[in-house]
């Protein structure tokens, strides 16, 4: 790693997030490489060779060369997939492939890069029931919660709860509202009687719905942690930022090694915690993210 080396920030075009953190870096002098992984090969191409030494070569982006043996960092935030609509759908296919094997691989295999976080541990991290399992192991309280793909169950599970269940998608594709505006998938309560044999056409996730006085989100990133208490009226506080209210608070006692344990079992050195305090003082998890992709 070059302590004067650019700081690779691979993303999708529509990232306001992206944007403050570049910010940033350009404010303290440090110089950045901006792609979409997706650009390529249009406007993105790259010659690696791979030595005695390591990984040697560039990256060339339509204003940027980036030496890959000098990235200091990168930070890696959900760009685009690779696209090849000029192929026929078996070339492209192939070439999506090679793509991903090979400029991902260039991309994950960087000299002394210190990633926030790297792409292999973030593909762990995606998957949400792992991240559920990894949050009981790591000691954080969690809902009642179901993954299911049984119309059944979901209704046995719904009824046997004591409190209200919503519904969570299991993963969170880009979504447009009608103005154009990048959102999250809507978290909403379900009941019994709206389960149907459409259930079945896919993975769902079921969950006690917590009682809240309030949430919390958690960010770390290193060895530091931003604990904020998030106030509104909203079952999904990412669906109207309007209406939040935001107040610095302290986490309880056993909380913080819990967070580490948690990305120490993913290899993560970035990530945002989501947590809803019951009027008990409780704090249950409800969600990781490593890439705090919300409506914006």
């Amino acid at each position: 790693m070059s302590p004067t080396g650019p700081v690779l920030v691979v993303t999708n075009l529509d990232d306001p997030t992206t944007d403050l953190v570049i910010d940033e870096l350009h404010g303290r002098g440090v110089p950045v490489v901006r792609f979409d992984s997706g650009d390529f090969p249009a406007t993105l191409s790259f010659a690696a060779t791979i030595t005695g030494e390591g990984l040697t070569g560039t990256l060339t982006t339509p204003t940027r060369t980036a030496d890959l043996s000098g990235v200091r960092s990168l930070y890696y935030r959900r760009p685009s997939g690779f696209t090849f609509p000029h192929l026929d759908e078996q070339t492209a296919r192939f070439a999506v492939t090679q793509a991903r094997y090979g400029l991902g691989g260039v991309l994950a295999a960087l000299p002394g890069c210190l990633y926030v976080n790297h792409p292999h541990r973030i593909g762990d991290a995606e998957f949400k029931p792992s991240g559920l399992a990894a949050a009981a192991t790591a000691g954080f309280t969690l809902p009642p919660t179901l993954l299911t793909s049984d119309p059944d169950a979901a209704r046995a599970f719904i009824k046997s709860t004591p409190g209200p269940v919503i519904y969570k998608p299991l993963a969170a594709p880009l979504y447009r509202n009608e103005h154009g505006v990048s959102c999250t998938v809507k978290v909403d309560e379900v009941t019994a009687e709206e389960i149907d044999d459409s259930v079945s056409g896919t993975a769902h996730l079921f969950q006690e719905r917590v009682d809240k006085a309030y949430d919390v989100r958690v960010t770390v990133i290193g060895d530091h942690v931003f604990t904020v208490r998030i106030d509104s009226d909203l079952l999904d506080w990412r669906t109207d930022y309007d209406l939040l209210t935001y107040t610095p608070v302290h986490p309880p006692p056993g909380l913080t090694a819990a967070l580490f344990r948690y990305l120490s079992l993913f290899g993560l050195v970035f990530g945002a915690f989501d947590f809803a305090v019951d009027p008990e003082g409780q704090w249950w998890f409800l969600e990781f993210t490593d890439l705090l992709c919300e409506c914006s």
